[in-house]
């Protein structure tokens, strides 16, 4: 699905998603599980799938100081074990588990409202 916003250029944003990809900005094509905020792009983030999150995936976007992450899970919504999410919930921030494609559409809305979220995206 091709998403089209207005774009302060200083701002990453999700301009297009479908099976497997999501496109970030006007061209950088990511294929692989990756972690997203405003002013950062984590390419390398880490997880493969659902089942290789693990607690330093949710440690590492400490580092982008989110108020939110947006968990994509893949093709279908599942819950991570809140264990693994602890450092962030410990430090307050939200996190909110959907499938890839509602992460993509959420993210690019709370960043239009100027809130800090982090789209952390599992492509499998």
């Amino acid at each position: 699905m091709r998403l089209a916003l207005d774009q302060d250029s200083n701002v990453h944003l999700i301009r297009n998603y479908g099976p497997g990809y999501v496109t970030v900005d006007a061209e950088q094509r990511l294929t692989r599980s990756f972690a997203l905020a405003p002013d950062a792009l984590l390419p390398d983030w880490g997880p493969e799938g659902f089942e290789a999150l693990a607690a330093e995936h949710f440690e590492a976007l400490l580092a982008l100081k989110p108020e939110l992450v947006l968990l994509g899970t893949g093709a279908r919504q599942r819950f991570p074990h809140p264990r693994l999410s602890r450092a962030l919930t410990e430090a307050g921030i939200a996190v909110d588990a959907m499938d890839t494609a509602a992460a993509c559409r959420t993210f690019n809305i709370v960043v239009a409202e100027g809130r800090r979220a982090v789209a952390a995206l599992l492509m499998i």
